[in-house]
């Protein structure tokens, strides 16, 4: 490209350029005269006759903006997996009597603990306790050994016997499931 060329195509850019900003920036009435306003000025009052305003939102005077409705926000549905049965049988409990003497793990029992007896599960493992009767649970875990009389699968302590519901009749059909 030469001089010449480049002269010519810049002007002509510039010129395009001028053209293109001089109609918004006045207009011409119908009978000649320079009018002051911008065209766009002139044209906005017939597009808001065909497109009419949006009325404004409800605003609470006294609400925080940015605050949440808690009580609108459902909690988030946990879904528990059932914990596979190891075995049925009953329970029974043992509480004030052996209060504060040493188990098999070696610590104090705790008539106030959520804790059991069982002959074979390792010691601290949990296990939940089923009372099939009115579908209440507790988990429980294994700190000592026993039960020790008849066919007894587990010995709770009073507080986890409160929560199944057994320690009026003293023993209770249940069902062991493991924790993880």
């Amino acid at each position: 490209m030469d001089g010449n060329q480049t002269i010519r195509r810049s002007a002509t850019l510039i010129l395009a350029g001028l053209a293109l900003a001089w109609p918004s920036t006045a207009a011409v009435s119908q009978d000649g005269a320079t009018v002051s306003e911008p065209v766009v000025q002139q044209v906005a009052p017939d597009f808001a006759d065909r497109f009419p305003t949006v009325p404004a939102p409800d605003v609470i005077a006294d609400a925080d903006p940015g605050a949440v409705d808690v009580t609108e926000i459902e909690p988030p549905v946990e879904i528990v997996e059932d914990e596979p049965v190891i075995a049925t049988g009953v329970a029974s409990y043992y509480g004030r009597r052996f209060h504060g003497r040493r188990t098999a793990s070696g610590e104090a029992f705790d008539m106030t603990a959520m804790t059991a007896a069982h002959r074979s599960l390792p010691f601290g493992t949990q296990v939940r306790v089923i009372n099939p009767r009115n579908g209440r649970s507790v988990i429980v875990r294994i700190n000592d050994r026993g039960p020790f009389s008849g066919n007894r699968l587990i010995d709770l302590s009073r507080a986890a016997a409160e929560e199944i519901g057994i320690v009026r009749a003293g023993h209770g059909r249940v069902e062991l499931a493991l924790v993880d």
